[in-house]
């Protein structure tokens, strides 16, 4: 797909269009990027990758070379631009490292390129698991095993980092990291009552203990480095080819602070005996139980894991408040209510294993072949 250029300013009804369905204008692009020495001539075969509410990318081709755009979505949130430029500096960091991650190729903080902050990264070649498993790795215990430890080994990586080193010592507020979390949390979840028809937090069950307990164990100490801040299985993606992570995706909510929250977040979704829904990846007959990822964690990282425990009922106890924000402003009619409802379904799911897991600690092992 491409736009000629039209020195009057105008264009004819259908370019205007297909700009609006993409989200990008592709003839300031290709300036800006002319500028970058990013190839010349026309921007080709533009595809909407993502859209909506979510961050847009755009996958194109230019002077031969392909790439994929990030930006802001066209009704961006206050911090978008901000959260993009700070996403485009922890990729900078990250190259030449062991973690796997998209090639960052340019970016572009000036707002008035494209009406927002973004960066071009290289194409990723992969699949995410969530969106549906190829037969190859369907079909393969052993491959589904090995892609589990895949994601521990890349998080081991990312914690071994030397921040200051990548020029990352300004990207976080490490101190008290830990000690800010269940207030930060809490205060959240509490704006939420400005939202007419919500049924608070009492619908919730004992949030409240749940955040007390989080703050009477918390880990004495721990040692600053680089935090993905959302990892899961939707946010990587897997090689066609075989088990290993061609990268991890969406580093938005960057920063520096304590990496193990990273891995109480994967913990925090991954499912157990008899769980329905912990994480959306169908069939699961071979991925490693939650005793297997931290063990193998432990093995590759420096970092003390046995409070582990606590990282994993804070990850529930952040996502149940985040989810539980949709659920709120659906009761409001600011979004829609079926989505609130499920996610407020998610977060009850999240609070009971958050509460289950403070009683009895965390299982010490869990059969594989549960059904997510």
């Amino acid at each position: 797909m491409h736009y000629p250029s039209d020195l009057t300013g105008t264009h004819k009804p259908q370019e205007r269009e297909a700009r609006v369905e993409l989200g990008v204008d592709l003839e300031s692009l290709a300036a800006w990027m002319s500028g970058q020495g990013l190839g010349s001539g026309a921007i080709v075969d533009a595809v909407r990758l993502t859209g909506g509410t979510q961050n847009i990318l755009l996958r194109f081709s230019r002077d031969g070379r392909d790439y994929v755009l990030r930006r802001p979505p066209s009704h961006p949130r206050p911090n978008s631009n901000e959260t993009m430029r700070r996403e485009a500096r922890v990729l900078t960091a990250l190259a030449g490292t062991a973690v796997p991650h998209p090639g960052l190729i340019a970016a572009c903080s000036d707002e008035s390129v494209l009406g927002a902050a973004f960066y071009l990264m290289e194409p990723i070649a992969g699949f995410n698991p969530v969106s549906g498993l190829p037969a190859l790795h369907a079909g393969s215990a052993a491959i589904q095993h090995r892609m589990g430890l895949a994601l521990v080994e890349a998080l081991a990586a990312l914690g071994a980092l030397d921040h200051v080193a990548l020029g990352l010592a300004d990207f976080g507020k490490p101190d008290r990291y830990l000690e800010r979390q269940v207030a930060r949390w809490q205060s959240q979840l509490d704006g939420y009552a400005e939202f007419a028809g919500w049924p608070g937090q009492a619908a919730l069950g004992d949030v409240a203990a749940i955040g007390y307990w989080l703050d009477a164990h918390r880990p004495a100490s721990f040692t600053p480095g680089v935090m993905h801040g959302d990892f899961h299985m939707a946010n990587v993606m897997f090689r066609e080819d075989g088990p290993e992570l061609a990268a991890v995706v969406d580093w938005e909510l960057a920063t520096i602070g304590d990496p193990l929250i990273d891995l109480g977040w994967l913990l925090a979704t991954w499912p157990e005996p008899g769980d329905e829904g912990a994480v959306s990846v169908k069939p699961w007959i071979g991925f490693p139980t939650a005793a297997e990822l931290v063990a193998h964690y432990a093995a590759r990282s420096s970092r003390d894991a046995g409070a582990i425990g606590w990282y994993a009922v804070f990850g529930c106890y952040k996502l149940g408040i985040l989810l539980e924000g949709t659920h709120a402003r659906a009761c409001a009619g600011k979004a829609p209510r079926d989505v609130g409802d499920r996610l407020h379904a998610r977060s009850l799911w999240l609070f009971e294993r958050a509460a289950r897991w403070v009683r009895h600690g965390l299982p010490a092992a869990a059969q594989q072949g549960t059904p997510a």
